[in-house]
């Protein structure tokens, strides 16, 4: 659905990857974000992308710039994952916690939503580690909207890649990750973007592809902003404790 709607605006235009990352960073300086809450859904699908195979929902919360909080319930099983920087500790429903290996913290992709809030040099570096090359661009237009692409050509489809809507920020991460049966495409699209605060905008739906083919669907059901969060929330040691 979604290449049917990519249009090549130029495939010999090579874009300033630069230029668009720290257009959108200046774009959103000054903006106000301290924490933020959403109230999600999830579906898992069966490998073949066709039919759900899981529901559930989440609790989100994030403190900004490196901390979050996923509280989720998948079919009565619950589980909260505490992200702290790159480490991340899980506590499972029968109040087992312990921290993730590194390979777990690497999908964690919801930084991708608040990318304003480093340096366009920072987020080129971060990018490049997962095998984005910075010096490759080109630009398609995407329902009508101009979208610049970091480390590819519009018809490239199988390199690691971010697109970046000057307003949205990042609408599509691809990069290749280790999955259960071995290294695979993982592409991350957001849409539905909706206006949070000033001037920020946040994806209310956020689909996750592998091989082309569709494993996980967020939709969001609400969120809020600088809500004074407590630290508690992103304590490590706190989760342990159950709380």
């Amino acid at each position: 659905m979604l290449i049917a709607l990519l249009l090549p605006w130029s495939q010999g235009l090579a874009a300033d990857a630069k230029s668009a990352v720290e257009a959108y960073v200046a774009r959103l300086a000054g903006t106000a974000i301290e924490d933020l809450s959403a109230i999600q859904t999830f579906t898992l699908y069966h490998p073949d992308g066709g039919q759900p195979a899981v529901t559930g929902s989440q609790r989100l919360f994030l403190r900004l710039p490196q901390s979050q909080r996923l509280e989720q319930d998948i079919e009565g099983r619950r589980e909260i994952r505490v992200t702290v920087g790159d480490r991340v500790w899980i506590r499972q429903g029968d109040g087992r916690t312990y921290e993730a290996p590194p390979s777990d913290s690497r999908r964690d992709r919801v930084h991708l939503l608040t990318a304003f809030q480093r340096g366009a040099a920072d987020l080129l570096r971060e990018w490049e580690s997962a095998g984005v090359r910075a010096d490759v661009g080109d630009e398609v237009l995407v329902g009508g909207r101009t979208v610049t692409i970091v480390g590819a050509k519009a018809g490239e489809r199988d390199r690691p890649a971010v697109w970046i809507d000057p307003e949205y920020g990042v609408v599509r991460f691809i990069t290749h990750e280790r999955l259960a049966k071995g290294s695979a495409l993982v592409d991350i699209v957001f849409s539905d973007h909706r206006p949070l605060v000033d001037r920020f905008f946040y994806p209310y739906r956020q689909e996750v592809f592998a091989e082309g083919k569709l494993l996980a669907l967020v939709a969001v059901r609400s969120v809020t902003v600088n809500t004074r969060l407590a630290p508690e929330l992103f304590d490590p040691e706190a989760l342990k404790r159950g709380r």
